[in-house]
């Protein structure tokens, strides 16, 4: 269905058409002075040069071509010349009948869907989540979820960092501690071992160690990089190393994405990039993209109208071997044949712009991408503690991910039950969907390219922009409609269809309501997670207002109860699907 606002641009652009002007000025925005109207049109200000009018007798002009408008209710022109605006309530009603009944809730469908590959996550095997990994799993999960309710095909991919230098420090600590194993034996022939011989936990204390030691030992880290390259030329018991500690630790991220609600579909990694890479070497040395500089292999990304400088894109190191822009640019080929994607979006720290800038230039270039594929960098900011520092420990070291949200989750927890009775598994079940809720809003709510402060205990409030705060709002409006069904005959024949606003609160909740689909749709087309969190967070304080001023239970007319039980039921989908969006759902209670 065609959303709210384009139908009063519609209504406008035929107006100014009607009045001799061109239609293309009829552009309808949300009024800055809600005080004095709740849209406007600026279209006669633009106007007065090309028709050598003054803006006021434009506007007057348009103002009589929309006299008995379906659309506009009330419409005003003010000096110098702006046109401001009111809903018609008739209209305002039937808009929001319609998008009842629709099943996207006014979010327009794209008429050409796209594929679109969203890479996000980019965790490296081996090591655990921490909190440095949290803004791009949420973020990319997020706009997933958004580009997809507008109908594109999505495809989450989290790129596993799995083929570099720290698979050669594991392999090398775990041969200094158990040279016994057969996967150090040149001359065994077998099948190796289904276990692997170590568990996540033991992996997670190898690897630094075995990093730590590589950058005291010079001897350490040579043994380390020829561990890597025998890995990546076939070794066998090294090979077979690398799968284990690839199955144990995908299984433990599966676990900790999951544990955000964060899902991909694909778990692709690094080293399925290498098979591409000799080819797309040879491709690039032959069509003369690539040239040899003090024996590395390297592409010139650099343009004429750059005022910084901008490096070569290096696709070989000197000694032939490969480097992430290599894998990065492979992987850009391997999605090309399988998927044929017409936009890539990768959601990485901000500090990497310069890297992906050359790697989207090496990739167009060298049209390893389609003309018109779409490469997007959503660059974020980092997460930090009250000290305006990334965040730590209470004793100053990186947090794991999941011992970050046990801890919301525990002081959720205490918040729920410190109050009320409440059964203590559904307490812990609850406590766990409001501290997601937390956790995520917290993050999301703040523009992704801007450093934000992670507070606990202002992002676990129930009070202000937070997300217990919005998951409190659902979970009123369900207890209101469960009194409500419970009150109902399941016999009756009154239909809950929403009705004409009678008072300003109740237009306000309306008006709100109509803007859903536009504020999903300037979401996806800023990659902008904290837009839908701005708008749900306006709309939930309108319904609370709402609430508090109208007698929803009480009221002594059937049909206008009704009416009223639409109005919420449309206002909590409305909230539902939005943080559905944003990654995070809503308990039935709290």
């Amino acid at each position: 269905m065609k959303q709210f606002i384009n139908q009063m641009e519609e209504e406008m652009a035929a107006a100014f058409e009607k009045a001799g002007y061109d239609p293309s000025l009829g552009k309808v925005t949300v009024s800055n002075r809600p005080d004095l109207c709740e849209y406007q049109c600026n279209g006669a200000m633009a106007a007065a040069k090309k028709y050598h009018k003054a803006p006021f007798v434009i506007a007057n002009d348009v103002a009589a071509a929309l006299q008995g408008s379906r659309v506009f209710g009330e419409v005003t022109v003010v000096n110098p010349g702006f046109i401001n605006l009111k809903a018609d309530a008739d209209f305002l009603r039937d808009y929001l009948v319609e998008m009842s009944a629709d099943e996207h809730l006014s979010v327009e469908q794209s008429k050409e869907p796209e594929t679109i590959i969203i890479d996000y996550g980019g965790a490296n095997v081996a090591k655990p989540l921490h909190v440095g990994h949290l803004r791009s799993a949420v973020i990319g999960e997020s706009i997933k979820r958004i580009l997809r309710s507008q109908g594109h095909h999505v495809i989450g991919d989290v790129h596993l960092g799995d083929w570099g230098l720290q698979m050669g420090l594991i392999i090398t600590e775990l041969k200094k501690r158990s040279p016994e194993l057969v996967y150090f034996d040149p001359d065994y022939q077998g099948e190796y071992p289904k276990e692997a011989p170590f568990t996540i936990s033991e992996l997670e204390e190898i690897y630094p160690c075995a990093s730590g030691r590589s950058k005291q030992d010079p001897a350490y880290k040579e043994e380390a990089m020829q561990a890597t390259y025998e890995l990546q030329n076939g070794n066998r018991g090294y090979y077979a190393l690398w799968e284990h500690i690839l199955a144990v630790s995908v299984a433990d991220l599966r676990k900790n994405y999951g544990n955000l609600n964060v899902e991909f579909d694909l778990w692709k990694k690094e080293s399925d990039a290498q098979p591409y890479i000799p080819d797309m070497v040879e491709y690039l040395k032959n069509n003369g993209y690539a040239h040899t500089d003090q024996g590395a292999l390297v592409v010139d990304v650099k343009e004429e109208n750059d005022t910084k400088e901008i490096p070569p894109c290096m696709i070989l190191k000197s000694d032939g071997s490969s480097l992430y822009n290599t894998t990065d640019l492979a992987t850009l080929v391997m999605r090309r044949e399988l998927y044929d994607p017409d936009e890539v979006i990768y959601v990485v720290d901000k500090r990497q712009e310069l890297y992906f800038t050359q790697v989207f230039r090496c990739a167009r270039k060298t049209k390893i991408v389609r003309d018109d594929t779409k490469l997007k960098f959503l660059g974020f900011g980092t997460m930090n503690g009250k000290d305006g520092k990334p965040f730590k420990t209470r004793e100053g070291g990186v947090m794991r991910l999941e011992h970050l949200i046990a801890d919301i989750g525990e002081e959720m927890y205490c918040k729920i039950t410190e109050n009320h009775e409440t059964d203590p598994e559904e307490a812990k079940q609850t406590a766990r969907l409001v501290a997601l809720s937390a956790l995520k809003y917290g993050d999301l709510s703040n523009q992704a390219s801007k450093d934000y402060i992670f507070d606990v205990e202002k992002f676990t409030s129930f009070e202000g922009n937070t997300g217990p705060y919005i998951l409190y709002t659902i979970v009123r409006i369900k207890s209101i409609l469960a009194k409500y069904r419970e009150q109902t005959e399941e016999n009756s024949e009154i239909e809950e269809k929403i009705g004409l606003f009678r008072t300003d609160s109740e237009k306000d909740l309306q008006l709100l309501l109509a803007r859903y689909g536009s504020s999903i749709e300037g979401a996806a087309a800023e990659l902008a997670p904290h837009k839908i969190c701005a708008y749900i967070y306006e709309l939930a304080n309108a319904f609370n207002h709402f609430y508090h001023e109208t007698k929803i239970l009480a009221e002594p007319d059937p049909v206008r109860k009704a009416e009223l039980i639409a109005l919420i039921d449309l206002t909590r989908e409305v909230l539902e699907r939005s943080i559905d969006l944003l990654g995070f759902s809503a308990p039935e209670r709290m």
